[in-house]
């Protein structure tokens, strides 16, 4: 399965929760705040490989999370190797 780039999944979730804040709070912008709402939760369940706005950012929330759980993982090791401490 083909996965956004991190930066890319969490620019959408964070959209996807300031514009639910703004459709849930502010009655003069739902419309608008509707329609963004639905064009995020489509690409994030495209950019997710699911089929619910829940599943898409329990999946979204994930990856970032592994993804820099590896980013720091790869820079220790090429800390070490840039330091001659690998081993």
């Amino acid at each position: 399965m083909l996965m956004a780039h991190p930066a890319v999944l969490a620019g959408l979730v964070e959209e996807y929760e300031m514009v639910a804040h703004v459709h849930a709070a502010d009655p003069a912008r739902r419309e608008p705040a509707r329609q963004r709402m639905e064009d995020l939760v489509y690409t994030l369940c495209v950019s997710t490989g699911t089929r619910d706005i829940e599943s898409a950012l329990a999946a979204a929330r994930e990856r970032l999370r592994t993804a820099w759980l590896g980013e720091g993982e790869a820079a220790a090791r090429d800390h070490q190797v840039l330091s001659g401490t690998s081993k």
